[in-house]
């Protein structure tokens, strides 16, 4: 079965399909999650041309990032059983998220938006990597202390 391609433009209300190239357009290109039902259409790729509407797409898609990465620290810092491999794997993704904003989001945002975003995503840096330090100090302390409790005892 051989694939169609079908491209979508809406202008005004005649409801008239019209083929563009869409790889010729400037705009922000995402592959929609598709949850497919039965008579469903299938789309593969997105590109939103209109500038407010991919920042409201990306507004919402960083907010629900920040969220996850928000509660992730937040179970980091209450749990104190952890081994710290799991929060140098969470600063691995919080920095390349950080890069994927630079790099991939930046052009489409407001620049006053973007200057927030990067400081929220720096302070969750921060406390990731503050926690890493108490966990490294914490497991040097016990070394310490199981080090004199063993001296003592000779």
């Amino acid at each position: 079965m051989k694939e169609q391609k079908y491209y979508l433009y809406k202008k005004g209300n005649n409801k008239e399909i019209i083929y563009l190239d869409y790889n010729k357009l400037n705009g922000f290109e995402f592959n929609p999650k598709s949850k497919l039902k039965k008579d469903s259409i299938s789309v593969n790729k997105m590109v939103i041309i209109k500038p407010s509407m991919i920042e409201k797409i990306l507004r919402k898609k960083i907010k629900n990032k920040l969220n996850l990465y928000l509660k992730l620290i937040i179970e980091f810092i209450e749990n104190d059983s952890d081994d710290g491999d799991s929060l140098k794997e969470a600063l691995n993704d919080v920095t390349r998220y950080k890069s994927i904003v630079e790099y991939k989001y930046k052009k489409y945002l407001d620049k006053k938006f973007y200057e927030i975003l990067k400081k929220k995503i720096e302070i969750l840096e921060y406390e990731i990597k503050l926690k890493l330090i108490k966990l490294e100090n914490y497991k040097y302390e016990e070394e310490y202390e199981e080090e004199l409790t063993s001296r003592r005892r000779r």
